[in-house]
């Protein structure tokens, strides 16, 4: 972040005459029938407590105040669920209720033009989100494209491949490589054409930098959302810097678009990519821009972070690299490469992969709910407009769930049918319910693709001669859930 925390929060006890009014606000609109939680210090509330990694401050107060509990932000009121049957209450039973959206206010665009372009951000879900939720389903996201795609999967897997046979022995930034192969997968359905070059733009974090810096500003703690009267002021120059980046990103694909409108004016439009579909389909030049943005940073940095810590987890367990790549041997004896198609029957690869989710969920708070009513969850008042967290990383540790929940153990998933397609709210790194992620059909096929190609093609060392014991799984809170310490491997090409 840009501030330390405890300076951006200190600034209300300057602002005397507000530090009163709201102390005021807070007292008289304090509601008895909250979920139990923490007990709020005056004006600031629970803000000093959350820490700087709330999804395990969060899961220690779930063990004292069980698992649906309430805190206060500022003036804000945040329930917490941090069990699979809160979970369930929340994203299944009142679904509908608690499926509002809570808006960041670093979002440059205003709450009525999102409602009409955004598809994650919409305060709730209306015909306009419906709309686009199924043009994605449809022309993106289905059996049918996905699968009309996967040649060109296969084939930018591929050039990542080789690539890292010319950087042999070489030290390589896992991270970002990964993050270009996914971040060309989506351009190429998006706009046919690859956004990074790994000759040219290799490991440089350019586009990736962009991209995070702009998850960065919108899920950093914002004195905007807990003190919504200082919204206009942009103390933290959040929103400003928001906006700048979509500027930059938009770039990628401006001239693009423009392109592409004189093309279907003149007729002359022969491509086949979701930028066709949505210009068929009438979409705004505002309306695409701000998809686009929600797809590149919701389809990227989570898909590069999940196989990012799923190589730094086979890694430090030989035991299971050794069974993957026992299992790629086997059923790859009549191929060069490992095909999509042949992927979903591989067990061990798909239990590594859903392991990994468990350990790291990508989005450890899902995207953050907002009440549109008041409700009752668990013989508890949820007062409208309450901003809803499912603390989807405290379930996957649930002890009660899990035997061994801290332990990398892929073989847990071998006799089990739990998925993570929203039926199992024990297992939920892609949500449930009405929010949940679009482009997971997506990422269920392209996350286990780059792994298994890069454990089949490679034996892998940490620089400077470090055992696996001794590698760094310290994690770096975000609305993304990422390794601390990037990923720096040497290749080996395997014959």
């Amino acid at each position: 972040m840009a501030q330390p925390i405890e300076i951006l929060f200190l600034l209300p006890f300057f602002l005397l005459p507000l530090t009163f009014f709201l102390f005021k606000v807070f007292r008289s609109s304090k509601i008895t029938q909250l979920p139990p939680g923490p007990t709020p210090w005056p004006v600031i509330g629970n803000i000093f407590h959350m820490g700087k990694m709330p999804h395990i401050t969060l899961t220690n107060f779930a063990k004292i105040y069980g698992p649906l509990m309430s805190l206060r932000l500022g003036t804000k009121c945040l329930v917490v669920g941090s069990s699979s049957s809160a979970a369930i209450e929340i994203l299944k039973t009142h679904d509908r209720i608690l499926s509002g959206r809570h808006v960041p206010n670093a979002i440059p665009a205003k709450r009525s033009d999102l409602d009409k372009i955004s598809m994650g951000w919409t305060s709730e879900c209306h015909n306009e989100w419906r709309y686009l939720r199924t043009l994605c389903r449809t022309e993106l996201f289905s059996g049918k494209v996905l699968e009309s795609q996967a040649y060109m999967r296969e084939k930018k897997v591929m050039e990542l491949v080789e690539f890292l046979r010319s950087k042999e022995g070489q030290v390589v930034n896992i991270g970002e490589l990964v993050f270009a192969t996914v971040l060309n997968m989506l351009s190429n359905v998006l706009i046919s054409q690859d956004m990074v070059n790994f000759e040219k733009k290799t490991e440089d974090g350019g586009i990736r930098n962009l991209i995070r810096g702009l998850v960065e500003a919108v899920s950093a703690p914002n004195l905007s959302d807990f003190y919504p009267v200082l919204g206009k002021l942009d103390l933290q120059g959040l929103r400003k810097r928001a906006r700048y980046v979509m500027t930059k990103i938009r770039s990628n694909w401006e001239p693009i678009l423009e392109e592409r409108r004189k093309n279907k004016e003149s007729g002359s439009s022969s491509q086949q990519d979701f930028l066709e579909a949505v210009l068929d389909n009438g979409l705004t030049n505002d309306c695409i821009h701000q998809l686009f943005v929600e797809l590149f940073a919701a389809g990227s940095d989570t898909s590069t972070s999940t196989i990012e810590w799923a190589m730094a987890e086979l890694i430090k367990n030989v035991e299971s690299m050794k069974k993957v790549q026992e299992e790629l041997e086997i059923e790859l004896s009549e191929s060069d490469y490992p095909k999509e198609s042949q992927l979903l029957q591989m067990s061990y690869v798909q239990a590594c992969v859903k392991e990994t989710l468990r350990l790291h969920p990508p989005a450890p708070f899902l995207l953050p709910h907002r009440a549109i009513e008041t409700c009752q969850v668990m013989s508890y008042t949820i007062p409208k407009d309450a901003q809803i967290l499912v603390n989807a990383w405290a379930i996957t540790r649930d002890p009660l769930i899990w035997e061994d929940p801290e332990m990398f153990r892929p073989q847990r998933f071998l006799s089990s049918d739990m998925d993570f397609k929203g039926n199992d709210f024990e297992f939920l790194p892609f949500g449930a319910g009405r929010r949940i992620c679009p482009g997971l059909p997506m990422a269920a096929i392209k996350v286990p693709s780059v792994l298994a190609s890069l454990v089949h093609f490679f034996d892998w060392e940490l620089p400077h001669g470090k055992h696996p014991t001794e590698l760094d799984m310290t994690e770096k809170f975000g609305v993304t859930l990422q390794k601390k310490e990037p990923l720096l491997l040497i290749p080996k090409a395997r014959k």
